[in-house]
């Protein structure tokens, strides 16, 4: 924990309380992004501020169960595949299938949820998770009425 504590003093000898007002603003956009995120999907935008109840309307968008924000809390699986995974995903439930989106997604996240939640043309499309599982509907033929 000293190379923490270190890299800590070094950022802070450099930067001052700036650091951490950066961080605060950051934080800000996020919240708010995220709160327009989940109104635009018609879910309570609250939900943003409450932690685990912003996982469980987070998995929601996506379609995926409740039970599957427990996923988050394992190290490696979680914060390295599962997350990108769900963002991944809550970018194809806005209909954005591109390369770009993906990487954007991942380096500007807070600002590209922004944009996903403040842009018009941008309509979410409902749940994606499940979908690959459904039977394709089949086209139902009349049947003859007897008389």
């Amino acid at each position: 924990m000293d190379w923490l504590s270190n890299v800590h003093d070094m950022l802070y000898a450099k930067m001052g309380s700036a650091l951490y007002y950066a961080i605060g603003f950051i934080t800000i956009i996020a919240l708010l992004a995220q709160w327009r995120l989940y109104e635009k999907c018609r879910l309570p935008g609250a939900a943003a501020f409450v932690p685990v109840w912003n996982v469980i309307v987070f998995l929601k968008i996506v379609g995926r169960p409740a039970w599957q924000g427990w996923l988050f809390l394992i190290p490696i699986y979680g914060q390295l595949y599962f997350l990108p995974k769900v963002w991944i995903e809550v970018v194809q439930c806005f209909g954005k299938r591109s390369m770009l989106d993906y990487i954007l997604v991942f380096v500007l996240n807070g600002l590209y949820i922004l944009n996903l939640a403040m842009d018009d043309d941008n309509q979410y499309l409902g749940p994606l998770y499940g979908q690959q599982d459904l039977p394709k509907p089949t086209k139902l033929t009349p049947r003859p009425m007897m008389a």
